[in-house]
């Protein structure tokens, strides 16, 4: 009988982009075992941290098993599905399991890896030439990692222990540099962790679930002691209280906010402008042939004063480096567009904005919004932004105080534009007027750089004009 270990099955792994994400939730399966597959369809989507992305598979054969459900989160470098290339059908017996009951064991150290043709998928397509990078054999005596998680699992169950086998284990515990931070945080010892990952890596769950047994028996003192209150559990009024998972973007974004809240000195300035001469430069381009097909709106020129009080003040385009103690200034701006989207906030950039001319950079606008409501952003186009524009006025506020996207020294703020009693050439009138607000990261930015970059923006919208002396 053909099994799972033969060099036929191809054990397709979670791509890794390449942006630093370390795991994907499983949205959607595609096909189901026993359906022919060919090279480059797309058997799954994914949503990592930053999109929903697609993935192609990148050889022939039948599907063999899927190895998680829909809604399950896995890391990077995990197989997750499993393909007879030489187009047997699945057997009976390898259907997959219930959801349940459908992690994948541990793969042996000696099982043979599939190679295919050579190339590894990434979340966009595939091709990448297969690493020659080899992993440094583990010191010590050769222990087959199910025996040795058996032997240190019989251990803390307090039956006793195969010394060769934990010690084996416990010399150099195999993680991925986001789970040693977990257990460094949460004061575990990763030489006590039961690996559950492929090829014996401990996963996340596992040093959650090593926190759980440490503190379980911490937790039943204060049970026998007033067992009425600690054995009432927490309910919830389901038709009044709905909770929802935070995780894909919603995760992201939170942990990016509160890093970025908590790591760069914010400051916010704030002004008022009358951008009644840009209102009406934003009709007549409207009707310019230049602009045909194109989306020109008030955003369109907030963005090219932007990009133009950056050239005069090209100090603020540039990002602090904790590690190597340096200010980097950037010599070119790819400038993020913050866009809501049902997914959750996302924000992708204009690479090169700087060196757009209008037209161009109206065309590119257009298509970073119109990308981010499909959903369909790539991570590549949220990655390497230098500076950001937030739109809130869209929901009609004045202003705000953004969140600085981390990495960046600077976001701003526009606020919605509103007819208000304005004085204008000695006479109080009606203007176009909205309120900017810029914030800075005072650790590379100073008051006085934040104030003339606030300052060159407010003076473009009050008279367009300087968009041509000024650039």
């Amino acid at each position: 009988m053909t099994t799972m270990t033969e060099a036929s099955v191809r054990e397709f792994k979670m791509p890794d982009v390449g942006e630093g994400l370390t795991e994907a939730e499983i949205l959607k399966w595609y096909v189901q075992p026993g359906d022919t597959v060919t090279d480059g369809q797309v058997v799954c989507e994914v949503e990592t941290a930053k999109a929903a992305v697609e993935l192609p598979i990148p050889y022939d054969g039948v599907v063999r098993a899927l190895h998680f459900p829909e809604g399950t989160t896995v890391d990077v470098g995990t197989a997750i599905i499993a393909v007879d290339v030489s187009g047997g059908a699945a057997p009976a017996a390898e259907q997959p399991a219930p959801a349940a009951e459908q992690t994948p064991a541990p793969r042996p150290a000696d099982e043979p890896k599939a190679e295919g043709s050579g190339r590894q998928p990434v979340l966009v397509g595939y091709g990448v030439a297969t690493s020659s990078t080899r992993r440094r054999p583990r010191k010590g005596p050769e222990v087959p990692v199910q025996q040795a998680s058996t032997a240190i699992q019989t251990e803390l169950n307090g039956h006793g222990a195969a010394p060769q086998a934990a010690s084996a284990v416990k010399e150099r515990p195999l993680a991925k540099p986001p789970v040693r931070k977990l257990a460094k945080d949460l004061g575990v010892d990763l030489t006590t962790v039961v690996p559950t990952g492929p090829d014996g890596i401990i996963t996340r769950e596992d040093v959650h679930a090593a926190v759980a047994r440490t503190q379980a028996p911490q937790q039943e003192a204060p049970v026998a002691a007033a067992p009425a209150p600690a054995q009432t559990p927490v309910s919830y009024d389901t038709t009044r209280e709905t909770r929802i998972p935070v995780k894909g973007v919603r995760k992201a974004t939170a942990a990016a906010m509160v890093g970025s809240a908590f790591t760069a000195p914010h400051v916010t300035e704030f002004v008022t402008v009358d951008v009644t001469r840009t209102m009406k430069l934003v009709e007549e381009l409207k009707q310019d042939k230049e602009f045909a097909g194109l989306r020109v709106n008030p955003l369109l020129l907030i963005a090219k004063a932007l990009l133009v009080a950056i050239r005069r003040n090209p100090d603020v385009n540039a990002s602090w480096d904790e590690a190597a103690q340096e200010i980097v200034v950037k010599h070119y701006v790819n400038l993020g567009i913050a866009a809501a989207t049902p997914r959750g906030l996302i924000v992708p950039n204009i690479k090169d904005a700087h060196a757009k001319t209008l037209p161009q950079l109206a065309e590119s606008l257009g298509e970073l919004v119109s990308t981010a409501r499909e959903g369909k952003t790539s991570p590549a186009a949220m990655q390497g932004g230098t500076v950001t524009i937030t739109n809130v006025g869209v929901f009609g506020v004045d202003t705000g105080t953004p969140i600085l996207n981390p990495g960046e020294s600077a976001i701003l703020a526009v606020g919605a534009i509103k007819l208000q009693p304005w004085v204008h050439k000695g006479k109080v009138k009606p203007r176009q007027v909205t309120t900017l607000a810029l914030s800075f990261d005072h650790r590379l930015v100073d008051g006085e750089l934040g104030s003339k970059v606030l300052a060159d923006v407010a003076a473009i919208l009050e008279q367009p004009k300087r968009l041509i002396t000024w650039a």
